[in-house]
């Protein structure tokens, strides 16, 4: 009976999706795929032109449309909340959370593709579901994998570009450097610098990000390798998925484990397109940066404290707490250490959010997976207690918008459980997934024509003599 409930959720959410699909304008957006092509590049081919002609129709009958109003508050906050750029493949609710194309996260689970029964999406899966806006079948995702595996060689400079840092380097630093290696590879550099009009630019790109996508898990492993395996490196199993020829790349074989790196690279592909890295990586690439170098980009700014590196801190705090309390901490003690932390001046990593104003579904879908794989885990009852121990300390402080655990507060335990203990790395493993959504959403900038970013700024005297002129108004 509960195959048969399955089939039938899925089946609702089958006429949900193409409800919405109806919805747009007649567009074949967010359709479950069934087309036989197995070629992804032909399914761009197709929908590019309508899609031109979207956005053409869109500037000419609503170009003036006014979005909202700009206040002081949002220009001294960092431009918190503007609604200022366009980012297809992904929207972000801060009730509702992330929408992949329309599709939250526990529908991708029902509908994506999977490597095991009831298993987690594939990757391959959500990267067609992003540039194409429809479900692919497992023949096509499948295909893709395939596709990948032949994109994936790296060549030998990349590794000594590497090799000529300091080990003791960051795997961010280390990671990036081998992004800025590949730039040489660039298919689009060498068409641009030929010459070629404007409309083909989405071609070398879709290479270009392809490429760049599929090479990464062999630099990233590399890096993991050298830096904490004595340059032990595994070779490539290609008979594997994306995410599990990842893991099989980092050392780790358990079925679980596998799965785990197909949930992780799934649910980090894409934020929307505010976040740093997603906005780095549009910023660069409208300047026609090729995407090597706007991804090494988005990469540093993934490095930040206060975005990627985020995932870094929640473990090694949550170390912290055991080494102090123990491992057998009450839930006082807990409260007790939150309280020290917030008053020597500094954050409890992996709560709050930007954007959110609820639970992040990514927390949730991780929460789920540490309940079916691994619910005695010690460090996973400890994060349990923290989602009851947190929330309430930070309400109490009245100072923050959204007290509840965002995805950096879950995966560090996940991956530490099964033996990804090395907590610098983590963030490594966010550009991989990273990669995904920013590439993308590059494709489709550079398919649609999005211009040269350029927003206004402003002095504080300007903002200064602003206010008292409307104030005497």
């Amino acid at each position: 009976m509960a195959f048969f409930r399955g089939l039938t959720a899925v089946s609702r959410l089958r006429s949900r999706v193409a409800q919405e699909a109806t919805t747009l304008g007649g567009v074949r957006w967010l359709q479950m795929q069934s087309a036989s092509d197995l070629d992804l590049k032909s399914q761009l081919q197709e929908l590019i032109p309508e899609q031109q002609d979207r956005l053409k129709k869109l500037k000419s009958e609503h170009g003036k449309v006014q979005l909202g109003n700009i206040t002081v508050d949002m220009v001294l906050g960092g431009m918190r909340g503007m609604t200022g750029m366009l980012w297809e493949t992904s929207l972000l609710d801060p009730e509702e959370g992330i929408r992949f194309r329309g599709l939250s996260i526990p529908e991708c689970q029902k509908v994506l593709p999977t490597a095991v029964k009831d298993g987690e999406p594939l990757p391959e899966g959500l990267l067609w579901l992003l540039l194409t806006g429809k479900v692919p079948n497992k023949e096509q995702v499948d295909a893709l994998s395939k596709e990948l595996v032949g994109r994936s060689s790296v060549p030998g400079h990349v590794y000594k570009a590497i090799d000529a840092l300091p080990v003791t380097a960051h795997p961010m630093t280390q990671f990036t450097t081998g992004v800025m290696a590949l730039q040489v590879e660039s298919e689009f550099q060498k068409a641009y610098d030929k010459g070629m009009p404007k409309s083909k630019f989405w071609e070398p790109t879709y290479e270009d990000c392809l490429n760049l996508i599929a090479r990464l898990p062999p630099v990233a492993s590399y890096v993991y390798r050298r830096i904490f395996k004595d340059g032990k490196t595994i070779a490539a199993d290609n008979a594997l998925d994306y995410a599990a020829n990842f893991s099989h790349m980092l050392g780790f074989d358990d079925p679980k484990m596998l799965e785990l790196m197909r949930l992780y690279v799934t649910i980090h592909t894409d934020h929307e397109g505010g976040n740093v890295s997603a906005h780095t990586g549009h910023l660069v690439g409208s300047a026609l940066s090729d995407p090597y170098l706007s991804f090494a980009a988005a990469l540093n700014g993934l490095a930040g404290p206060l975005h990627g590196l985020a995932n870094q801190e929640v473990l090694l705090w949550i170390k912290s707490v055991i080494g102090e309390t123990g491992s057998d901490v009450t839930t006082d003690q807990l409260k007790e250490y939150v309280w020290k932390t917030l008053k020597s001046g500094k954050v409890v990593p992996g709560f709050g959010h930007g954007v959110l104003r609820k639970t992040d579904p990514r927390y949730t879908c991780q929460r789920e997976f540490a309940l079916k794989y691994l619910p005695e885990d010690p460090l996973f009852q400890l994060v349990s207690k923290l989602y009851e121990v947190v929330p309430p300390v930070l309400t109490e402080l009245g100072k923050v918008k959204n007290p509840w655990p965002n995805v950096d507060a879950h995966s560090g335990v996940l991956l530490n459980h099964f033996g990804l203990s090395e907590a610098r790395y983590y963030t490594v493993l966010f550009g991989v997934s990273r990669s995904i959504g920013i590439g993308s959403q590059l494709i489709w900038d550079r398919a649609l024509g999005l211009p040269l970013e350029r927003p206004k700024s402003v002095t504080m005297e300007w903002l200064e003599n602003h206010c008292k002129k409307a104030a005497a108004a």
